[in-house]
């Protein structure tokens, strides 16, 4: 099981990606494109074309994970700018929006951190 923790990387591939693609030939974007290290551990998220789906890659030390998330209906509204570089950096919050199709940057959440208060 792959859970996504808030200290994990987490990148997303502004440019859409064949999907026809699997593990090598997505690993081989992160290289290429991305200028990323697919062993490195790093949560990798591309889309495709339509924008109906996603791909999630994740290298766990031990082997490859590839999950994909195609819509039944509609399209991810939301995808990082290409004036942001090859990719986007996302936090786990966020990526949980997007993969329920919301538009993590408008999401309404609580700061990542927050000052306690001093105890009088």
């Amino acid at each position: 099981m792959i859970q996504v923790a808030p200290q994990m990387r987490l990148l997303v591939a502004v440019e859409h990606v064949d999907f026809r693609k699997g593990i090598d030939g997505l690993a081989g974007v992160c290289r290429q494109v991305l200028g990323s290290d697919p062993f490195s551990g790093a949560v990798f998220v591309f889309r495709n074309r339509r924008q109906t789906a996603l791909k999630i890659l994740i290298y766990d030390g031990q082997g490859f994970w590839l999950c994909q998330k195609r819509l039944s209906r509609g399209r991810f509204r939301w995808w990082p700018e290409d004036r942001e570089g090859p990719m986007c950096g996302v936090m786990a919050h966020e990526l949980q929006t997007l993969i329920w199709n919301g538009q993590p940057r408008a999401a309404m959440t609580a700061p990542m951190w927050r000052p306690l208060a001093e105890a009088k």
